[in-house]
């Protein structure tokens, strides 16, 4: 039987994506497609879920306003959501699916919806972020 890993990484291949690299012990892959505005998109594989990453920026300001527009956009955001990391006030684009029952149209739409937020926000991100 194929691993949810190998399953998962057959959709990203189908879907047109090259694995830019990969670490099948930690069971997660980085893909690209500048394009699409997607830079080093870690997909994590960490059961129960599959976990969809890409580093957008360092915040630049602790402005309320800042903070009030990615709630704002997150509302707004087709999947996924603008999570803040712990450190340095680090912006991540970030979106979580179950593994167990995890389709190719479930990893395209997540693909797919960091790509929209990036085109409709990219210049925003740019701007708030260092």
């Amino acid at each position: 039987m194929e691993s949810k890993f190998e399953q998962l990484k057959y959709y990203l291949i189908s879907l047109g994506y090259q694995i830019s690299s990969e670490n099948a012990a930690e069971e997660l892959v980085v893909i690209n497609d500048e394009d699409k505005g997607i830079s080093n998109l870690i997909i994590d594989c960490e059961a129960p879920v599959v976990i969809f990453e890409q580093f957008i920026g360092s915040v630049k300001s602790d402005s309320t306003e800042t903070y009030k527009k990615l709630l704002q956009i997150n509302r707004e955001l087709v999947q996924g959501a603008f999570v803040l990391g712990e450190e340095n006030n680090n912006l991540f684009y970030r979106n979580t699916l179950m593994l167990e029952n995890l389709d190719m149209n479930e990893v395209e739409g997540s693909i797919s919806g960091l790509s929209l937020a990036m085109a409709e926000y990219g210049e925003f991100l740019l701007k708030i972020c260092k």
